[in-house]
C-alpha cells in the first residue's frame, strides 16, 4: 500500500494535519490530524509503498517499543488513515 498523492502533511498552529492539495481531495468532514509518532511514519513512508510491518519496525526503531505494541498501534493508525481515504491498497 502507500499514501495517496495529493495529500500532504502539514504544521498548523503546532499540530500536525493531513490536508488535500487538490480540490478533487478536500472533504472537510475528513480532515486528519496526527501526532507526533503518527506524522513520524507518514513521513517515513510518503512516496513509497509501505506494509503494516514497516511501519511496526519504524515505531520499534524510533521509540524502541515491543513487537506487539507496535503493531497494534500501526494497525489502528492504518485503519483511521484508511477510514479518510489516505491510502492505495
Amino acid at each position: 500500500m502507500k499514501l495517496k498523492t495529493g495529500f500532504v502533511l502539514r504544521e498548523v498552529c503546532n499540530q500536525k494535519i493531513v490536508a488535500a492539495e487538490g480540490l478533487e481531495n478536500i472533504n472537510f468532514n475528513k480532515l486528519l490530524s496526527l501526532n507526533e509518532s503518527a506524522a513520524y511514519l507518514w513521513e517515513s513512508v510518503e512516496g513509497k509503498e509501505f506494509t503494516l510491518e514497516d511501519l511496526a519496525q519504524a515505531l520499534i526503531d524510533r521509540y524502541e517499543i515491543d513487537r506487539d505494541l507496535a503493531m497494534k498501534d500501526s494497525a489502528s493508525l492504518l485503519e483511521s488513515w484508511r477510514s479518510v481515504g489516505v491510502l492505495e491498497e
